[in-house]
């Protein structure tokens, strides 16, 4: 089973930046679908960020401009740089990876706060 795990997630001042890594226990294949949702307290999650085996990028509204989702390290590992950080991109921050086989696998979220 394949598992992934967020990593750089934290407290920062707004205007900061944080990097948020997304890492599998396996190779993912070079197709599959990668994507970053946040869950922000008295809202549904989100989809911030996602890529495609193309290299086609899909980006909220809100955060086209500031974030940058790219895949790293053979499909193993996959980012998200984001920059210019608000208080409202509070929230937990989990990634998803959909395999071209139609598997489909969580990651368990991490925690960013964004102070004013």
């Amino acid at each position: 089973q394949v598992q992934l795990v967020e990593s750089g997630g934290g407290l920062v001042q707004a205007g900061g930046s944080l990097r948020l890594t997304c890492a599998a226990s396996e190779s993912i294949f070079s197709m599959s679908q990668m994507v970053w949702y946040r869950q922000t307290p008295g809202k549904q999650r989100e989809l911030v960020a996602a890529l495609t085996g193309r290299g086609r990028t899909n980006y909220a509204d809100s955060v086209r401009g500031r974030f940058t989702i790219s895949r790293v390290n053979a499909n193993v590992l996959f980012d998200l740089q984001m920059n210019n950080l608000r208080p409202e991109d509070t929230g937990v921050y989990t990634c998803y990876v959909e395999t071209p086989w139609a598997q489909n696998y969580w990651g368990q979220g991490t925690q960013v706060t964004v102070s004013s």
